[in-house]
């Protein structure tokens, strides 16, 4: 691996957890679950599908055979039909009912979605814990004095406790609106290729009911309880630039309060913890850097210029879908 080029987002920055949520396991792995919940679904609403080869899915849910999906998407150019083929070799009795009447859509747009919305999950407990230790932090310096600044200039008196408030309350802000993403995240469904589910119309011989409820069983076998009333083949791209913007705002107020800190460390008012062997320079060892506060800036500034990125791809989605 040392050869190959590694991220620093991914190596440096990315809890363990948060790059299990981006993996390629947790991506696949997941898809097998949404072929699950279909063929499951379309059982109950009364298709040709038996227990014995959904319970053949089942039992091959996790062994994802890698190999043969890589050495099929060499041949097929296609890495969704890579997979049918790879799990329909280790499931031969449901080979025939694996991804029945869905589109590409139907696992990517789906698996994107549940990706998000326990990303976001995380974020949230994250962010939790950091509020609550600047609530610590603010109680506990609630009373020592402290010199306010206004245009970076001296002012009246505050105290450390109460500008740490000021952090709090800002990220307080970001919980309402991750916490709103996390009780909105709406579940694509099996829309087909155009969003008029064509495909389930043949198959259940345009039984309107049975293909509304085909999108509830799916969704609640996934954990959401709703699904996208309407769409063209994917989830609206605005749903992507919606968590950006939230992940921007987060970032807007980590950044804050490293700035803040950096100033106030340049102030010898607060500091960063410095360890017991921890080099601040290695040409001026003396020196105590704020490091900790730069890479927060640092990287705080990708996120909200990223932001930029899903905004122009929402706007740019022609008609039912466009691959920008």
């Amino acid at each position: 691996m040392r050869t190959n080029y590694e991220s620093p987002f991914s190596t440096r920055y990315a809890s363990k957890e948060m790059q299990y949520l981006f993996s390629a396991e947790f991506k696949f792995k997941t898809w097998r679950r949404l072929w699950i919940a279909l063929a499951k679904a379309e059982k109950e609403l009364g298709l040709a599908i038996t227990d014995e080869q959904i319970a053949e899915l089942e039992a091959h849910k996790d062994d994802i055979n890698y190999e043969v999906a890589e050495a099929r998407e060499k041949e097929v150019r296609h890495d969704v039909m890579s997979h049918v083929y790879a799990y329909g070799v280790q499931c031969p009795k449901a080979q025939g009912i694996i991804h029945l009447g869905a589109t590409s859509c139907y696992v990517g747009d789906n698996t994107d979605i549940v990706t998000m919305s326990e990303a976001m999950k995380v974020v949230k407990r994250k962010l939790l814990n950091v509020i609550s230790l600047l609530s610590d932090f603010a109680l506990k310096y609630k009373d020592m004095p402290a010199l306010a600044y206004t245009h970076l200039q001296p002012a009246q008196l505050t105290t450390v406790g109460k500008r740490a408030t000021l952090w709090i309350n800002e990220l307080l802000m970001d919980l309402e609106e991750v916490e709103y993403r996390l009780d909105n995240f709406r579940l694509l469904g099996s829309k087909g290729t155009t969003g008029t589910q064509a495909s389930f119309v043949e198959l259940f011989d345009g039984d309107s009911q049975k293909i509304k409820k085909l999108d509830q069983l799916i969704a609640e076998a996934m954990g959401f309880d709703k699904v996208v009333p309407v769409s063209g083949q994917t989830y609206s791209r605005k749903v992507d630039a919606q968590v950006l913007n939230t992940l921007g705002g987060i970032a807007q107020s980590a950044s804050k309060f490293a700035n803040d800190l950096r100033i106030l460390q340049n102030f010898k008012e607060m500091e960063e913890p410095f360890e017991t062997h921890q080099i601040g320079s290695s040409a001026m060892p003396y020196k105590r850097n704020p490091m900790r506060s730069e890479r927060i800036c640092a990287l705080a500034r990708y996120v909200m210029t990223d932001t930029l990125n899903p905004a122009f791809t929402a706007a740019t989605q022609w008609f039912e879908r466009t691959l920008d």
